[in-house]
């Protein structure tokens, strides 16, 4: 019975914050994506054929390019952000032109099945 109970405030104590913070640090990330992704997107001229998660998506690793250029170069603050912009516009690009976007999840048009 002691065990159980050490079990649980184990659990309680050490668990539930790691799930916590597990839990903000991938709703921080999708934000974030999604921010990045978005100026990336508004930096494109056009309309680009991607959806939400394609969005997400590039914004996230446009986010990880630009971070990581940014510190080997020795930049910081508002110019790391350009970068990870930068860094999501050209993945916007890539995406679009090689029909990427499909496969990561938007397909507007459906085609209707034979004889319909």
């Amino acid at each position: 019975m002691i065990l159980v109970v050490v079990a649980l405030v184990l659990l309680l104590v050490v668990g539930l914050p790691l799930a916590g913070f597990a839990l903000v640090s991938l709703v921080g990330l999708l934000l974030s994506g999604l921010v990045i992704g978005g100026l990336g997107r508004l930096l494109v001229p056009g309309r680009q054929p991607i959806g939400l998660p394609a969005t997400v998506l590039v914004g996230i690793v446009g986010a990880l390019v630009g971070t990581v250029v940014g510190h080997e170069v020795h930049l910081d603050g508002l110019v790391t952000v350009l970068l990870e912009v930068v860094a999501a516009a050209v993945l916007v690009v890539g995406v679009a032109r090689t029909g990427l976007a499909r496969r990561l999840g938007r397909s507007r048009t459906r085609a209707l099945p034979r004889g319909q």
